[in-house]
C-alpha cells in the first residue's frame, strides 16, 4: 500500500512542478483524444450529438447527447430529458465507459430517455473561452462555484430550450453533486427545473473526510496563504500530461503498470480497485484524468479544513472586496427543494457517511437515502463498480420512471 501512495505522491509532485515552473500546456482535442464521447457512443450503434454551449462568461462547454435508442427507434415518441454530470478531473466519458450493458447513459437511452452528458469548464471537452487562451492564468480563475452557478445553469437551460421540456432529471457523481448543491442554493429558481436528482457520493460538507493525501496536506493548502496563492488559478491533472508520465514510468514493469492503471481509484481515495469493471479499467488511461483548475482542488481542501460548505476563501482582504465580509458566505442548503436521492457508502473516504447524513438533515425535504454498508462500494465505484447496473443504475432509472408515471397520472394519462 505504501507503494500506491508513493506513486500518487510522485505524480502529484510532478504536477505541482509543472505549476511551479509556470508552464501551462495548450492541448488540442485532436492531440488529446483517441476517441471522443460521441465516438464511444456511436461504436455501440447509438446516435450521438455534440453541442457546444457558451456561458455568460465566455466558456464554451462541450455536451454530448444520446437523443434516442437505436434499439427502441423511439425518436418520434416522448422522451424525458436527463443530465449526467461527472466528478472532479473526470468528463462525460465516465458515463459510457462501462459499455451498453452497464453504463448509465446507454441504460437510460434504452429506458426511453433523452440523455445529455455535461462537462465542467476546463476539462477535455470544455477547453475554450472565446476571450481567453488556456495559457492565460485568468482562464483557470474558477472553482466548482462557477461550474455550479454558471455552467450547470447554462447546460440545463440549453437542454430545455432544445427539447421543449420544462424540467430535467439529473444525475451527479462527486463534484457533480457539489455543483448541483451550489446551483440550487445560489439560484433556487432552478429547483423548479429539476424533476429528480440522483446524487452519487454527495459532496458538500467534508469535515470527516478520511483520504490520507488530504489529511497530510490540509495544513498547507486548506487555508489561504502564500503557497495557495502560488498554486491557485492554473491547470492540474490533464490526461495528456499524465499520459506522458505513464509512458515513462508505467509501461516497463508489470507491478508499476498495475499501480498506474488504478491511479484514478487512488486519487479518489480508494485503496482497492478489486470491484472495478474491467472494461472501464482498459480505457481509463485514454480518458482520465480530464483536467481541472487547481482552485477546484484548493476549494475542496478548504471544505475539509473548515468543515463548512461555503464559497471560496480568498483571504480577508480579497473576501472583503468580493463578499463584503472577512469570511466567505455559506451556501444556504435550506433553499434546495428538489426531489433528491442520495447514494452513499461506508467505504467512501471522500463523501463520509457523517457528512452526507448531516447534509441530509439540513435539507427541507428529506432525501431518499441508499446506504451501502461495509466495503461494498468506494468513491470511484459509484460510476464503475462491476455491479453498478444492479446497485445504482437500475434504481436510478426506477426513480425516474416512477416520477414520469406520477406525472402522467396528474395529467390524466394512462
Amino acid at each position: 500500500m505504501r507503494s500506491y501512495y508513493g506513486l500518487i505522491g510522485a505524480l502529484l509532485t510532478l504536477s505541482l512542478i509543472q505549476i511551479g515552473l509556470g508552464q501551462p500546456v495548450e492541448y488540442g482535442l485532436k492531440e488529446r483524444l483517441l476517441k471522443t464521447t460521441a465516438d464511444r457512443i456511436k461504436e455501440h450503434g447509438y446516435p450521438a450529438e455534440v453541442h457546444m454551449v457558451e456561458t455568460e462568461d465566455n466558456y464554451v462547454i462541450g455536451m454530448f447527447r444520446i437523443p434516442y435508442s437505436h434499439k427502441l427507434q423511439n425518436q418520434n415518441e416522448k422522451r424525458p430529458a436527463i443530465l449526467l454530470q461527472h466528478g472532479l478531473t473526470s468528463c462525460s466519458d465516465a458515463w459510457v465507459l462501462s459499455g451498453p450493458n452497464d453504463a448509465l447513459a446507454f441504460l437510460l437511452a434504452d429506458a426511453g430517455y433523452d440523455v445529455w452528458m455535461g462537462n465542467a469548464r476546463g476539462n477535455t471537452y470544455s477547453r475554450t473561452n472565446t476571450r481567453l487562451s488556456t495559457n492565460h492564468p485568468y482562464f483557470w480563475r474558477f472553482s466548482w462555484h462557477e461550474v455550479g452557478v454558471i455552467d450547470m445553469a447554462t447546460m440545463i437551460d440549453h437542454i430545455l430550450a432544445t427539447t421543449g421540456e420544462t424540467a430535467v432529471h439529473y444525475v451527479g457523481h462527486s463534484q457533480g453533486t457539489t455543483v448541483f448543491f451550489v446551483l440550487m442554493s445560489e439560484r433556487p429558481e432552478y429547483n423548479e427545473k429539476i424533476k429528480t436528482a440522483s446524487l452519487l457520493a454527495p459532496v458538500a460538507f467534508m469535515g470527516n473526510m478520511k483520504t490520507l493525501w488530504a489529511k497530510y496536506t490540509r495544513r498547507f493548502i486548506g487555508r489561504p496563504n502564500q503557497l495557495t496563492r502560488m498554486l491557485d488559478t492554473t491547470e492540474v491533472m490533464h490526461s495528456t500530461f499524465f499520459a506522458e508520465l505513464y509512458n515513462v514510468f508505467c509501461t516497463h514493469h508489470p507491478i508499476l503498470k498495475f499501480m498506474c492503471s488504478n491511479f484514478m481509484y487512488l486519487l479518489n481515495g480508494d485503496t482497492d480497485a478489486g470491484n472495478m469493471n474491467k472494461t472501464v479499467a482498459a480505457h481509463l488511461s485514454e480518458t482520465h484524468p480530464a483536467g481541472a483548475s487547481s482552485t477546484q482542488v484548493l476549494h475542496y481542501m478548504q471544505e475539509y479544513e473548515t468543515g463548512r460548505f461555503c464559497q471560496f476563501d480568498y483571504g480577508v482582504a480579497e473576501n472583503r472586496k468580493k463578499y463584503g465580509r472577512d469570511t466567505p458566505p455559506d451556501y444556504d442548503v435550506t433553499r434546495i427543494t428538489a426531489t433528491l436521492f442520495f447514494y452513499y457508502s461506508d467505504a467512501d473516504t471522500l463523501a463520509d457517511v457523517q457528512d452526507v447524513e448531516y447534509l441530509a438533515s439540513l435539507l427541507p425535504n428529506e432525501p431518499t437515502m441508499t446506504h451501502f454498508p461495509g466495503d461494498l462500494i468506494t468513491h470511484g465505484e459509484f460510476n464503475w463498480h462491476v455491479q453498478v447496473k444492479e446497485l445504482i443504475n437500475t434504481p436510478i432509472i426506477n426513480a425516474c420512471n416512477a416520477y414520469e408515471k406520477s406525472l402522467d397520472r396528474l395529467k390524466g394519462n394512462k
